[in-house]
């Protein structure tokens, strides 16, 4: 599955990071939901550009989860904005929680519609 590989580059990524960082309590929860979509979308698109680049999409020995896994190094400056921004805003930790989670658990499928759809 995806998690395994990911949390392995993950781990190595938050080794080189900076300092803890306390949660924004200025804003609502709605209005960090909506600062953090950009982020999300970035990483998404990202990945979602180096899976469509990717000459083993659609041929039947490279599944999906492995073009994810192999196309996140590519977008990790997204990944790592992304993690941060939630960090920021949701207190430290949260950023990999969401990454390992929610994130992890709906990109295949963000990704898939994007690449079965014809590009613009």
């Amino acid at each position: 599955m995806l998690v395994q590989p990911l949390a392995g580059m993950l781990l190595i990524v938050n080794a080189a990071t900076g300092p803890a960082i306390e949660p924004d309590s200025h804003m609502s929860t709605p209005q960090k939901s909506a600062a953090m979509q950009p982020l999300m979308r970035s990483a998404t698109e990202c990945i979602t550009r180096a899976v469509h680049a990717d000459p083993r999409l659609g041929k039947e020995a490279a599944g999906l989860g492995d073009l994810i896994v192999d196309a996140v190094p590519s977008c990790r400056r997204e990944v790592r904005a992304m993690i941060d921004a939630f960090d920021h805003y949701f207190g430290e930790g949260s950023g990999e929680t969401f990454f390992m989670g929610p994130y992890l658990d709906a990109l295949p499928t963000a990704v898939s519609k994007a690449v079965a759809s014809p590009a613009p």
